[in-house]
């Protein structure tokens, strides 16, 4: 794993080179600012980055919103102290995989980084309610959404069993797994989800379908 690390504080940014060396995880370059970070990302290709969001200057949602406009289609996790909603609506909006906190474990940030290069969206727990809040708030605003008691009804059987797995925090391989299937299909079945629903992120539908009382399937083997 090849990361980009983007945080005006350089012991934040010590901190997490050798946290994140320690296990195995390459940092391909360290940025104290978003322009800075921005040019690093177009000359050193990460495959990941870790953007802070409270940085003088260009911002971390600004830069996110700079890095997608480049064209640089790279995740982006926001690590971040912040906890208000307008930042963790504008990191989702800007195409942000990952929305974590500062004060996490330190050992929950490798496996939450491996989950966003598998594809998955990452939130902190902190910020389900957040995210809870964004989702109704979008539901609401929605054109063509639909009724609320009924959200999922355009979903196959297939597709809301999957969703349920999903609202239970699986990713595709252990969906795979459960169902017999292979990992594409699932991907497939989640974009097509998503398309439904008209949400940008596997998150987003996990929080809509706990609203609604689904996300109870378990592995069968924990």
């Amino acid at each position: 794993m090849r990361v980009l690390l983007i945080d005006d504080h350089a012991l934040v940014r010590r901190g997490m080179e050798e946290l994140l060396r320690s296990r195995g995880v390459e940092i391909v370059a360290s940025a104290g600012s978003g322009e800075e970070g921005i040019r690093l990302a177009q000359s050193m290709n990460p495959e990941i980055i870790l953007l802070d969001i409270k940085m003088p200057g260009l911002s971390g949602i600004d830069t996110l919103n700079r890095l997608r406009e480049l064209g640089l289609k790279m995740p982006v996790v926001m690590l971040t102290m912040s906890r208000e909603d307008a930042d963790l609506q504008g990191a989702l909006r800007g195409g942000a995989q990952g929305y974590l906190l500062k004060d996490m474990d330190p050992e929950e940030l490798l496996p939450a980084l491996e989950a966003t290069l598998r594809g998955d969206n990452v939130v902190a727990k902190e910020m389900v309610g957040t995210l809870a809040r964004i989702v109704q708030g979008k539901g609401a605003t929605t054109e063509h959404a639909a009724p609320s008691e009924a959200p999922f009804a355009e979903l196959t059987p297939r597709e809301l069993e999957i969703l349920e797995y999903v609202a239970s925090g699986l990713s595709n391989k252990m969906i795979a797994r459960e169902l017999n299937i292979t990992d594409g299909t699932v991907k497939l079945h989640v974009k097509a989800i998503l398309r439904k629903l008209g949400l940008h992120s596997r998150v987003e539908a996990a929080v809509l379908a706990v609203e609604h009382g689904l996300g109870r399937k378990r592995p069968a083997s924990n």
